[in-house]
């Protein structure tokens, strides 16, 4: 039997296989509202057999979105065209779970087609907050320093945030603390300055994570699974490193984190990575490894064997994918057939398209 294909169950969760469609930003959301195409994006890939579907960055404030275009969970307007999407997933056979996310000092900025650079306060943008007054480069804003005040506000957005996915019938969640966003930007050194209590001591770098987890884990019902993706290492000198990606999955885990989505990068500009296939999975593997967590192994992962490979030899306990699902929605149906596994349910409307 393929191990890809083989169910995993997380809390009351039971995922049919281990294939998960990465949350990959669409730049498509009217004031945050989830629309037709986010419907037919996600709804593809359920349609093409994924085991679970996120959602996109998913922001818990207007001034954590990434772009004016994001999508958006921070009033409760937003609940209902989230829900068509559960709803319209779930009926394909996948679960779906929702990212939430705050972009800090990286928001307020184009679309990746528009240039990727600021969006001044005179055409719609806004004041971006960080940890410490430094920005990402020179084409991003100037961001304001998170007063504590700022902090335990942006702990209450995440969990009113995930009160509005379990209204929208979400039943997986992911906090999004990876790629250079704002609760990256408290974990690593590089981007946090303070000499208060969320500054300096790894214990302090990881305070906001851990409130946040705490808010959530609080209001989030106990047989619903909390994911935590995280940058394993920041490729750059001085900078959050692996041995404190594998500390704090270990303290995630105590705190009822359920699985460590394994990325890296995303925090500097001058970062330096070592880019080539399943170029992440080590991190995954170690992680896995050191702390217990359950993990998911992200970042050029493209081909069946090779997806096959990482959960067979226990690298991950999920792979998830990016760009190949964007390339290829079906790439769970086609996997199966590459490795044989018959056991796959392929929509009645398609059944007459499937290899024998």
């Amino acid at each position: 039997m393929s191990q890809l294909f083989s169910p995993l169950t997380i809390r009351d969760i039971i995922l049919g296989n281990r294939i998960v469609v990465s949350p990959m930003c669409q730049y498509s959301a009217n004031d945050g509202m989830a629309g037709d195409w986010h419907l037919v994006h996600l709804g593809s890939r359920a349609v093409g057999g994924a085991g679970l579907v996120f959602t996109e960055a998913t922001a818990v404030s207007p001034e954590g979105r990434i772009s004016p275009q994001d999508l958006g969970i921070w009033k409760d307007e937003h609940i209902e065209g989230l829900r068509r999407i559960v709803k319209f997933v779930r009926a394909q056979g996948s679960e779906i779970g929702i990212q939430l996310a705050h972009a800090g000092r990286k928001a307020s900025v184009r679309a990746p087609w528009n240039g990727n650079k600021l969006v001044p306060e005179s055409e719609g943008g806004w004041s971006v907050l960080a940890p410490s007054p430094v920005a990402y480069n020179e084409h991003y804003g100037q961001p304001v320093e998170l007063t504590i005040a700022g902090i335990r506000q942006v702990v209450d957005d995440f969990k009113a945030a995930a009160r509005r996915a379990m209204l929208a019938g979400f039943k997986v969640l992911e906090i999004h603390a990876a790629h250079g966003y704002l609760i990256h930007q408290f974990l690593s050194p590089l981007s946090n300055q303070r000499r208060d209590e969320y500054g300096g001591s790894f214990e302090n770098r990881t305070r906001l994570l851990t409130e946040i987890v705490d808010a959530v884990r609080g209001g989030w019902p106990s047989g619903y699974p909390l994911f935590v993706r995280i940058s394993a290492t920041d490729w750059a000198e001085g900078g959050w490193s692996v041995d404190e990606a594998v500390r704090l999955a270990g303290v995630l885990k105590e705190i009822g984190v359920d699985l460590i989505d394994c990325s890296s990068g995303g925090l500097v500009p001058h970062q330096n990575i070592a880019v080539g296939p399943g170029y992440q999975v080590a991190f995954s593997q170690r992680i896995r490894e050191a702390s217990g967590a359950l993990t998911g192994a992200v970042g050029i992962i493209t081909n069946a064997v090779q997806a096959e490979t990482i959960i067979a030899t226990g690298q991950a306990d999920l792979v998830i994918l990016a760009r190949q699902l964007l390339r290829d929605p079906y790439f769970p149906l086609h996997a199966a057939d590459e490795l044989r596994h018959k056991d796959i349910h392929w929509p009645l409307q398609y059944e007459r398209a499937r290899l024998r």
